[in-house]
């Protein structure tokens, strides 16, 4: 079959995984075709000064292209090729990628690339990949200030929404979880420390999972917290989200896991973990009816919520590590800029017109007076911490089941620079994992008034086949309602 010469945005820019594999491998399509069409969508929608102005994207790669055709020559060689072989991914701006900004969000990294790669990009290239670009972040993935908008960072701007471009894509994988939902790559990469790959799935209608602490390594990625960083991937469904996790980790068995029966899997359903947005809790129940209809047995749990004193501990043990991981990281970018979290905050001083417009670091300047881990309070708050995700909430509610499931965030809240904004309705689903570095998955659930909801799957490490063949069994994947502008 001949190549096509001209394949659309409309026919790629929401093809599955399995299905560019296949149309590449009977020649119906090339890497750099492919490539080219994302381009092109890439500069119509999401460029500044575009149509639309998505700002999804951070910036591109202009290695993409010769890397596709790179890949195209490997594929007309023949002999074994990757299991990305030729498919275009997106990569956090906070992740290390030779030739790229890498500055996540801030200008205290701009004109500091990295020299190489993140070991994680090294095996997506290994797969065959190709690194279309990276995207746009809430600054510093998120932990600047408490007032903070999703999806903002002074180099790349306010990330929009692709169900409603004045909603907010969530954080602080924000680019990536409005990327894919656009269409314009069919996988991302995306880190969470705490809600940050949970969040901008859910509102965006996306699928996708924090694995466990550890799963993927976190070289080469701008640190936050050693204890529950993760970085993850992001697709428009489960099977494509199994495939990009398997390079991510270097595990195999996610991919099969996808295509047994449920039968025998039992699932806890979080009574206690709920939104309170009315549409979001009703359509919870209807998936938790679509898992026992798929064959597993569904049983009610009570895990307690965390309350002021566990958020607090929390936040305590993620900025004393914040401190000392971004105390040994900044160097690795060589001079030209901060060497220390003390030096960032006096360059966001220096530069507050821009840094600062629209919030503070209030989080920043907590973390310098706290000290680092080589304290008392560090190792009392985490201690504390811990006891509270695993022996009092997690190890109880997985009691005799495989999986924990409750819902995320209720619709996307709209974007308001001037005061902030977090999510008007959102369950407790991510702290006791988060806190204890135990997976978490997401796949869209449906919509509510027009704008995508997500489900959680919650379970212990090594769990997350189980988790992404749970959300296959209820996931509704959708495309926006919002189109780019007719190409002139």
């Amino acid at each position: 079959m001949a190549a096509d010469p001209s394949p659309t945005t409309e026919t790629l820019g929401y093809a599955g995984v399995a299905e560019l594999r296949d149309r590449m491998a009977d020649g119906a399509l090339t890497a750099a075709s492919l490539v080219e069409v994302l381009l092109r969508r890439i500069d119509d929608v999401d460029r500044p000064g575009s149509a639309t102005e998505l700002r999804a994207v951070l910036a591109v790669s202009d290695r993409a292209l010769e890397e596709a055709a790179a890949s195209d020559r490997r594929r007309r060689a023949g002999g074994a090729l990757g299991p990305l072989e030729g498919i275009p991914v997106l990569v956090k701006d906070n992740v290390e990628v030779a030739g790229m900004p890498s500055c996540a969000g801030a200008s205290s990294l701009v004109g500091r690339p990295p020299v190489g790669d993140a070991p994680l990009v090294g095996n997506l290239r290994a797969a065959g990949a190709i690194i279309l670009g990276t995207t746009n972040l809430s600054q510093w993935a998120n932990i600047r200030s408490p007032r903070s908008t999703g999806g903002w960072s002074v180099v790349g701007g306010l990330t929009g929404n692709p169900w409603a471009l004045d909603r907010n894509a969530g954080g602080s994988s924000s680019g990536s979880g409005a990327a894919v939902a656009a269409g314009l790559a069919p996988l991302a990469v995306g880190t969470e420390t705490d809600g940050s790959i949970t969040c901008p799935c859910s509102v965006n209608g996306v699928a996708g999972i924090k694995p466990a602490v550890g799963t993927v390594p976190t070289a080469g990625v701008v640190p936050i917290s050693h204890s529950q960083d993760s970085p993850g991937p992001i697709g428009r469904s489960t099977a494509d989200v199994a495939v990009l996790l398997e390079v991510l980790s270097g595990r195999a068995g996610v991919v099969e896991r996808l295509h047994r029966a449920l039968a025998g899997m039992r699932i806890a359903v979080a009574d206690t973990w709920r939104t309170g947005h009315p549409g979001t809790d009703a359509l919870f129940e209807e998936a938790v009816e679509a898992l026992g209809a798929a064959g597993a047995e569904t049983v009610r749990t009570s895990p307690p919520v965390p309350g002021p004193s566990e958020q607090e501990d929390e936040m305590t043990a993620i900025l004393c590590e914040l401190r000392d991981g971004l105390d040994r990281y900044l160097p690795t970018r060589g001079p030209g800029g901060p060497q220390s979290l003390a030096e960032v905050v006096a360059h966001e001083r220096a530069h507050a017109e821009d840094e600062l417009r629209w919030f503070g670091h209030e989080q920043f300047e907590r973390a310098l007076a706290l000290g680092g881990c080589d304290s008392d309070v560090y190792r009392a708050a985490r201690a504390r911490n811990l006891a509270w995700a695993v022996d009092t909430c997690l190890v109880p509610a997985l009691d005799g089941v495989d999986v924990l499931v409750a819902p995320t965030y209720g619709p996307a809240w709209k974007s308001d620079l001037v005061l902030g904004g977090h999510p008007a309705a959102s369950a407790p689903t991510t702290t006791a994992a988060a806190i204890a570095g135990w997976p978490i998955a997401t796949v869209p659930m449906g919509l509510v008034d027009g704008l995508p909801v997500g489900l959680g799957l919650v379970g212990r490490p090594g769990s997350e086949p189980d988790l992404l063949a749970a959300g296959a069994a209820v996931e509704r994947p959708a495309r926006p309602a919002w189109r780019p502008p007719a190409r002139g």
